[in-house]
């Protein structure tokens, strides 16, 4: 199964591309959309839209995981990034491709083994868990990873074929 784990933003959105089989773990590919400052919210969310488009498209994923938000002091940005979020779940469900969404303690608990792990502890579970070099940076971008892999260790998780899905 190819899985797109999705760390949602405005300025950056992380993503992660992995295959999981027989348990195990094999990176396809990981990185940052990003939107500049300044740019109209509009431009910004058409632009996340786009290039979440051109990523299901190249990858072909059999889902998409995608993290809630969570946030307690700027509520602005968190609008602002819940659009964000919006229309990567668009771009996903137009594509029909099944959307999962995972809470910040359902993503540690599901890399970490521990809902309160911190930040530190995920990102090096990311590194161990795909054998990479380094943490990915910037941090968004390891966050998503940790988004696809919480998806692959949830055992609710049944491929859905297209129709299935709609």
């Amino acid at each position: 199964m190819i899985i797109l784990g999705i760390d949602p933003g405005i300025a950056i959105v992380g993503y992660g591309v992995i295959s999981y089989e027989a348990g195990r773990f094999k990176v396809i590919d990981y990185g940052a959309v990003t939107t500049k400052v300044g740019m109209k919210l509009s431009d910004r969310l058409r632009n996340i839209y786009e290039d979440i488009n051109i990523l299901i498209e190249r990858f072909k994923p059999d889902a998409c995981a995608v993290e809630e938000l969570f946030f307690n002091t700027n509520v602005t940005t968190g609008i602002a990034v819940a659009h964000g979020r919006g229309v990567i779940v668009l771009a996903a469900s137009v594509q029909n491709l099944p959307v999962f969404e995972y809470t910040p303690l359902q993503v540690k608990q599901g890399v970490a083994g521990y809902g309160r792990a911190d930040k530190a502890q995920v990102q090096r579970m990311v590194k161990s868990l795909l054998n990479l070099p380094a943490v990915p940076k910037p941090d968004d971008v390891s966050d998503a990873l940790a988004v696809a892999i919480c998806h692959a260790h949830n055992s609710g998780f049944q491929k859905l074929t297209k129709a299935e899905s709609v």
